[in-house]
């Protein structure tokens, strides 16, 4: 069984413990994983504090350190399939998805190694004589950053290149579910050359070490992707710290397919927006808000593509959906289908396990018109699909927004004037129109609400990661008048 190490001020060593990592589409163990503890993440805070105030990277230039990030692009890009196939084994994501994901990761590296010598600071036109005023940003400190098992690499790309661009230092907690991708990176990033302590890479359990890291005095920032009940804990650990977050906490975006919409192409990005990484993203096109009147031709679309996905093995290149990363995912789908069922939505197809090993569930599309439930407000992380019927623009904006989260939206229309009423008055971070999950490192990413705060992506993410000083420098040789001396 193979075995990884946590890294930790440069260097590669078990943890104060370890636990069995599983093959989603076996259900059985293939790797152990270290399990950090609270010393180990006390070393590794340590090491990043260390990095940062002390050795050669706080004197690096911002040149340099966009090169440093060049060079972890180069290595990322082209070590880009051997980390897709430890990814696709450890979390059950099928190959031709995390082959073309990560190759893409390499993109986010290379543009913040571009950004790095551009955060730039400002000059003001100060309302004082004989003063020059500016401002100057600085890197914020520690960060923390905690990824979830899905798209980890990726995730991991939109904390780490604007944190490192900016000068900070960074303890990367992997989720232990699946964290043998982001523990074999840590190779990348040793390879490329960072300082000691810049990057320090562990995984771990609840109190022991998540809580350990979000609570750290040391630790200034904390970018968590994952879910609102985890994010709740990391509010209350960082009122001990007082260290500022960025939060991207997912959704239940709405899909909303109008009657003049493309509904070939629609249906195209439907599949894809909740089949995808069988239904494991955060902006997974979950709710179908389709219009009334095309409902049951655009669901025999749906339904025949739904049907004809090829579910199998991950690592096999023809698998269209593989298996969820966990079984307690699975029984949580199972259980929320059964509920809705049970509650009166219509079963268009999918909603049965298959029979064998792995975590596997089929594709699945539930009608829930006229049914109360739960499955159409909550994120089940799975290939679930609910659909419901409107018959007016108000009543679609109305259901687009009918839930606390406001991560993502889709909306398919030829009618532009509507696309724009609508972009306006959907709550969401996210709109695509006429397309969906589209991505690049240049444009921000983050939601509204209970999906969380602050951006990801582009110059803002990389600000979010630094602090303003502001500098104020008298010009006049006279001296300061003495303030209790009446003129």
């Amino acid at each position: 069984m193979r075995r990884f190490q946590q890294y930790i001020d440069g260097q590669f060593e078990d943890a104060g413990a370890s636990f069995p990592s599983i093959d989603p589409a076996t259900g059985e163990p293939w790797a152990m994983m270290p399990e950090a503890r609270s010393g180990d993440v006390e070393r590794a805070v340590e090491a990043a504090h260390r990095a940062l105030h002390s050795g050669p990277w706080p004197t690096l230039t911002p040149t340099a350190r966009g090169k440093l990030l060049m060079r972890l692009a180069e290595l990322t890009a082209t070590n880009a399939q051997a980390l897709a196939e430890v990814e696709t084994r450890d979390t059950g994501k099928i190959i031709r998805e995390t082959s073309a994901q990560i190759a893409y990761v390499a993109d986010y590296y290379a543009y913040y190694g571009g950004l790095a010598d551009k955060i730039e600071g400002a000059h003001l036109p100060i309302d004082k004589q004989d003063m020059e005023v500016w401002i100057r940003r600085e890197p914020v400190g520690v960060v923390a950053a905690i990824v979830p098992w899905n798209s980890q690499l990726f995730l991991t790309a939109v904390k780490l290149g604007p944190a490192l661009a900016a000068g900070c230092t960074v303890v990367l907690k992997a989720s232990e579910d699946g964290p043998a991708p982001l523990l074999e990176f840590a190779r990348l990033v040793d390879e490329a050359g960072f300082p000691p302590g810049v990057v320090n890479i562990i995984t771990g359990f609840g109190d022991e070490c998540g809580a350990a890291l979000t609570r750290h005095p040391k630790v200034a920032h904390v970018a968590f992707t994952g879910g609102p009940v985890t994010a709740r804990h990391i509010i209350r650990n960082s009122a001990d710290n007082l260290a500022s977050t960025s939060l991207e906490l997912g959704g239940k975006s709405p899909f909303v397919v109008f009657a003049d919409a493309d509904l070939q192409s629609a249906a195209n990005a439907q599949v894809a927006g909740i089949f995808a990484a069988a239904g494991q993203s955060c902006v997974a096109g979950s709710r179908l808000i389709i219009e009334a009147s095309v409902k049951d031709r655009f669901l025999a679309i749906l339904k025949a593509k739904a049907e004809s996905v090829r579910i199998g093995p991950p690592l096999d290149a023809s698998t269209e959906v593989g298996p969820l990363c966990t079984d307690r995912q699975r029984r949580l789908i199972e259980s929320v289908v059964e509920e809705a069922l049970a509650a009166g939505a219509g079963l268009v197809t999918g909603g049965r396990t298959p029979d064998g090993p792995g975590f596997y569930y089929p594709p699945t599309i539930l009608d829930c018109d006229g049914a109360e439930v739960s499955a159409t407000s909550t994120e089940l992380f799975g290939p679930v699909l609910c659909v419901i019927s409107f018959d007016t623009e108000e009543q679609a904006i109305e259901l687009a927004n009918s839930t606390p989260f406001g991560l993502a939206a889709g909306i398919f229309t030829q009618n532009l004037t509507r696309a724009h009423r609508m972009i306006r008055r959907i709550t969401a971070g996210v709109v695509w129109v006429n397309t969906y999950r589209a991505v690049s490192p240049i444009a921000p990413f983050g939601g509204y609400g209970m999906s969380g705060h602050g951006r990801e992506g582009g110059l803002a993410a990389a600000l979010d990661y630094t602090r303003t000083k502001t500098v104020w420098l008298r010009t006049s040789d006279d001296p300061i008048p003495d303030p209790f001396v009446m003129r």
